[in-house]
């Protein structure tokens, strides 16, 4: 931990564990990290912590994990916090508590894809204009001042959710350990941001993974390409699946060939293993 500088890391996952792997290895690292209770998982219902909460653990810094947050939970004097997809709403006067106040990283170029799917929505919408904020934090969703931003360049595209989502979690860190140290001393003057422009994510459901299709009758065209970029969109999670027949079957993988025609490759029927979709409907 610097010295210097008192941090406490607000942090929720998938952007919060790596993130904060970053903070922890620079003269920035948090006194204390901030993240979700444990919670049971998978099939067994294990208590599961947070991948934010082991990263922590590694790194031997404290770790609160409140249902509620509370003025008891920061006692004494704090230099800046910082919020890295925490899914909690910091009330002002918790934003306002630190000397230098709250900032807050997001995986977009604000004010574009405010909301909690910015990343998987730029795939969606096929905008290849992607990036990372760093805002002020303040009592609307993303609404902020700037502090800075980067736009990050993509060697391909479209490409699978997973895999943006691990491009702009490293572009967003290093863009924070940049902007960590300027802004405690004093060299950046918040920039407001354009609110007219603004648009607006939405949160993801297992139910938006399912995908309306013919397996004997693939679509082409406009329709298909829709289709395949929800396919790489939503890989990870929620996944994306149809029904045929009665039954549902797992996408894991796609393409579109040189006329535009969606390709299944490989796919999960229910109750069996992942298989190639030739060997299941060839």
């Amino acid at each position: 931990m610097s010295d210097k500088y008192k941090i406490a890391y607000f942090g929720g996952d998938p952007l919060g564990a790596p993130t904060l792997k970053q903070l922890a290895e620079s003269e920035f690292k948090p006194s204390l990290v901030v993240c979700n209770p444990d919670r049971k998982s998978g099939r067994g219902q294990t208590l599961t912590p947070p991948a934010t909460k082991t990263v922590a653990e590694k790194y031997a810094i404290e770790v609160t994990q409140p249902e509620e947050l509370n003025e008891n939970l920061f006692a004494g004097e704090w230099d800046l916090f910082v919020v890295v997809a925490y899914n909690k709403i910091l009330p002002q006067w918790l934003i306002d508590l630190p000397k230098h106040k709250t900032i807050n990283l997001h995986p977009s170029l604000l004010p574009k894809y405010r909301g909690p799917n910015p990343i998987r929505e730029s795939i969606l919408n096929n905008d290849q204009e992607v990036g990372v904020s760093v805002m002020l934090l303040d009592d609307k969703m993303d609404h902020g001042p700037l502090l800075s931003q980067k736009k990050v360049e993509l060697e391909t595209w479209p490409i699978k959710g997973k895999e943006l989502d691990e491009i702009l979690i490293k572009a967003g860190g290093n863009l924070l350990l940049e902007t960590i140290p300027r802004w405690l001393t004093e060299k950046i003057k918040p920039i407001e941001q354009n609110h007219d422009v603004a648009t607006y994510t939405h949160k993801v459901t297992k139910q938006n993974g399912e995908l309306v299709l013919d397996p004997l009758n693939m679509p082409e065209g406009n329709e298909a390409k829709q289709i395949y970029l929800k396919i790489l969109a939503y890989d990870g999670w929620p996944g994306t699946f149809f029904f045929y027949e009665g039954k549902r079957y797992k996408v894991i993988d796609a393409h579109l060939d040189e006329t535009g025609k969606l390709h299944i490759d490989s796919l999960i029927p229910e109750g069996k293993p992942k298989t190639s979709f030739l060997n299941h409907f060839g």
